[in-house]
């Protein structure tokens, strides 16, 4: 009767593109200690790149790689916060009929969700009894916030206000910002080891402008923190956020200019990590991209390299074996997220990038 009356605590990992949720998760699920963990991932855009990273790791699969039900739930159909009823209801119910073999639940939210409507849909009557926030942890890049990505120099604002009568209003970049940090019980200043002393001082007096008092900002690499500090916070956010302030409205206004961002994939059979590599930076400088993320076959790999981008900051890494069925068909694929982007310009953009890194390697050959 105990086990029927308790309630499951649900953590909600939220930050921009790029931050380093799914990094933090990972870590999350790799140091769990047996605690039985289902993991829910909401992304923006067609190809479920999170979702297989944690596949690639074990996460959602048995022993021989085949997916398993009840541990991994894709959600890629659009941001949870604008797709509360229709997406996460249905996944909330499953968990429900599966509480007893459940201890936690991790939800990682696309980085252009707000957070505030679906920590407010845990006070639903179907939800609220099986389900309580546990804590809304929010990852902020230091380096994106220390050069100024998502946050508005005071001093420049004024004078663009004072030279443009019709700016009126922030960037859609720094309410969603604001949004994601106003709704956090911990804070995660990631990327530290990219940050000198004084950008941290810098990055974290930001941060806490926007958030409570109690609300702790801790600092970190690759998102590795002890699982105390993450889990077990028992802050039952689901009572206190319709105190939080943002700029978006209720949960049933949550229109936060979504339109104004794209999602296109981009493919190509990949000659090498640094061309490959080369090929999406030059991309991202000539595009308004804000993050690239996938995976690249490489000649004679047997593993697939994980692919991913912040601006101009790209990390890679061998995550696991190609499958026999997968390496029949080894192309390398990318999701671009940004604005104004368009699929055909931007993939001949890529082939043309790519067929100059060969030229130039075969011109250095030959030299």
């Amino acid at each position: 009767m105990q086990t029927q009356m308790r309630k499951i605590p649900v953590t909600i990992v939220t930050g921009f593109l790029g931050s380093g949720k799914t990094t933090l998760l990972r870590h999350i699920l790799q140091h769990a200690g047996g605690l039985r963990i289902a993991v829910i991932v909401n992304e923006f855009g067609e190809l479920g790149i999170d979702g297989e990273i944690f596949k690639g790791c074990g996460i959602g699969c048995d022993e021989d790689g085949r997916e398993t039900e009840g541990q991994l739930y894709e959600l890629a159909n659009g941001c949870l916060c604008c797709t509360v009823q229709e997406e996460f209801f249905p996944v909330m119910e499953r968990l429900v009929e599966r509480r007893d073999q459940i201890d936690h639940v991790l939800i990682e939210t696309s980085g252009l969700a707000l957070p505030k409507p679906l920590v407010q849909a845990f006070n639903w009557p179907a939800i609220k009894n099986s389900f309580t926030v546990d804590a809304v942890v929010t990852v902020v890049d230091g380096p994106a916030a220390a050069s100024g990505q998502f946050a508005d120099n005071p001093a420049a604002v004024d004078e663009q206000r004072r030279t443009d009568p019709n700016l009126d209003h922030e960037s859609p970049l720094h309410e969603l910002f604001e949004d994601q940090l106003s709704s956090a019980d911990l804070v995660i200043l990631n990327k530290t080891d990219l940050l000198d002393d004084a950008q941290q001082a810098a990055v974290e007096a930001l941060v806490r402008e926007e958030i409570p008092p109690q609300v702790k900002v801790v600092r970190a690499q690759n998102g590795q923190l002890d699982l105390h500090a993450l889990l077990g916070l028992e802050a039952a956010s689901e009572t206190t956020i319709h105190l939080r302030h943002d700029h978006h409205g209720s949960a049933d206004d949550a229109d936060h200019h979504h339109d104004e961002f794209d999602s296109v994939v981009v493919e190509c059979m990949a000659p090498s990590r640094e061309a490959t590599i080369g090929a999406l930076q030059s991309l991202v400088e000539s595009n308004t991209i804000y993050r690239v993320k996938g995976f690249a076959a490489l000649p004679g790999a047997a593993m697939r390299l994980v692919v991913q981008g912040v601006g101009c900051r790209f990390d890679s890494y061998f995550d696991r074996r190609w499958r026999p069925e997968e390496n029949t068909n080894a192309t390398s694929r990318f999701v671009l997220i940004g604005e104004d982007l368009d699929q055909p310009t931007l993939q001949r953009a890529f082939d043309s990038a790519l067929s100059d890194t060969a030229t130039a390697r075969a011109d250095t050959h030959e030299v």
